[in-house]
């Protein structure tokens, strides 16, 4: 299917979602991607397979501030980075909008302008509430999934986590590698530092 088919698919599928949870109803708004915004350049949203990915917050984590030490939760020495690394998290939101159930990314690189590749720090969600790990969603489902940690925080996105040197911040931007499950191209994101 095409981008152009797939998009137009999505608008016109419903924009919200009930959800019933005893015996109330309520409501969740799913925003989809139209060709206007696409257009228009003003949604940061990309597509790997038939998932569209949208970078919430991309930032550098202070392994000493309150907030920053729950995003580093499992992670050991943490706290014991060296002078010249730094923490940088990306904070990734998903929605399948296909009308088939499809699996989220589990692949990801960093990439700077001097060509260093980064790999993601392995977290433990059990450990790690705001862990991104690859799911499969249902067609109109959202990773996180609502009413979850990463869903309901500050970023409201599932977190992928580099150890990163100093040295990116003279070697901008930084490029986010989106790898698709089962293979192929992956879909890019310039990165905020």
């Amino acid at each position: 299917m095409t981008l152009r088919r797939l998009l137009l698919a999505a608008v016109a599928l419903t924009l919200c979602v009930s959800v019933s949870a005893c015996g109330i109803s309520r409501r969740k708004k799913i925003y989809y991607v139209t060709e206007a915004e696409i257009a228009a350049g003003g949604q940061p949203y990309f597509f790997a397979g038939p998932i569209t990915y949208q970078v919430q917050v991309s930032r550098q984590l202070n392994p000493f501030s309150t907030e920053d030490v729950q995003y580093l939760s499992g992670v050991k020495g943490a706290q014991r980075i060296g002078a010249s690394d730094l923490w940088f998290g990306v904070f990734l939101w998903a929605l399948n909008q296909s009308g088939h159930g499809a699996t989220t990314s589990d692949r990801f690189t960093l990439h700077d302008s001097a060509g260093d590749v980064f790999y993601p720090v392995k977290l433990n969600p059990s450990l790690n509430p705001f862990a991104w790990t690859a799911q499969t969603l249902a067609p109109n489902a959202t990773e996180p999934a609502p009413d979850t940690t990463a869903a309901n925080g500050p970023t409201q996105g599932g977190l992928i986590l580099f150890e990163l040197t100093q040295s990116i911040y003279a070697n901008r931007p930084l490029t986010l590698y989106v790898y698709p499950q089962g293979g192929g191209k992956p879909s890019l994101a310039s990165l905020d530092l």
